[in-house]
């Protein structure tokens, strides 16, 4: 459906969740050339290879709160759990 609309922003939620590794390299594959045609996509996920696989930023919530803004360069499984995490180890202290 979404792919129908000409839109400029994309955000999509989960995108892989729940299907098989095909139809997941399928996606990824379709967003990647969504991304490299100008178009803006905002991906929500937990699963963190593909937030690393799609992201050229990546912005890390924890608590509620953003936690921080990460380069994909930067960004590895670590990092993004240290900072998910952050905020629970402070109210916890």
């Amino acid at each position: 459906k979404w792919l129908a609309r000409d839109c400029d922003i994309l955000i999509v939620d989960e995108p892989t969740r729940g299907i098989d590794v095909g139809a997941k390299d399928e996606i990824y594959r379709l967003l990647e050339q969504l991304a490299e045609s100008g178009k803006a996509i905002m991906v929500i996920s937990s699963d963190l290879p593909e937030v690393l696989r799609l992201s050229h930023r990546i912005a890390v919530m924890g608590e509620g709160r953003l936690a921080t803004v990460l380069d994909s360069d930067e960004a590895t499984q670590e990092t993004i759990m240290e900072n998910a995490t952050r905020f629970h180890e402070t109210a916890v202290k």
